[in-house]
């Protein structure tokens, strides 16, 4: 039996060394054939619910949630601003050229 599992990118390593493997296709961590899954029960996602990986949705956002207003928090230390304009953010127009602060 095969169960995916939900591997933050720091820790991957230690999902690897307990034995998880990563399926570049579905771009999911998973164990296979493991009867005990125990060492991986941080990562299942009964504890930590993501949508669309067999958990139910998570609950909408308190107001408690909304402290960081406007703000996208991805990682511990990533923030990721707003958006000027609809082009990639690789590409350099004049739009983002003039609302880029240069300190």
């Amino acid at each position: 039996m095969r169960a995916s599992l939900q591997v933050p990118f720091a820790e991957k390593d230690d999902a690897k060394g307990l034995g998880a493997r990563w399926d570049p296709a579905r771009k999911v961590w998973y164990v296979e054939n493991q009867a005990d899954l125990s060492p991986f029960a941080r990562w299942l996602p009964a504890n930590n619910p993501t949508p669309g990986v067999g958990a139910p949705s998570p609950k909408p956002p308190s107001s408690k949630d909304q402290s960081t207003a406007g703000i996208t928090v991805v990682g511990s230390r990533f923030v990721e601003y707003a958006r000027v304009c609809t082009c990639l953010p690789w590409e350099d127009c004049d739009k983002c050229r003039s609302a880029t602060v240069v300190e």
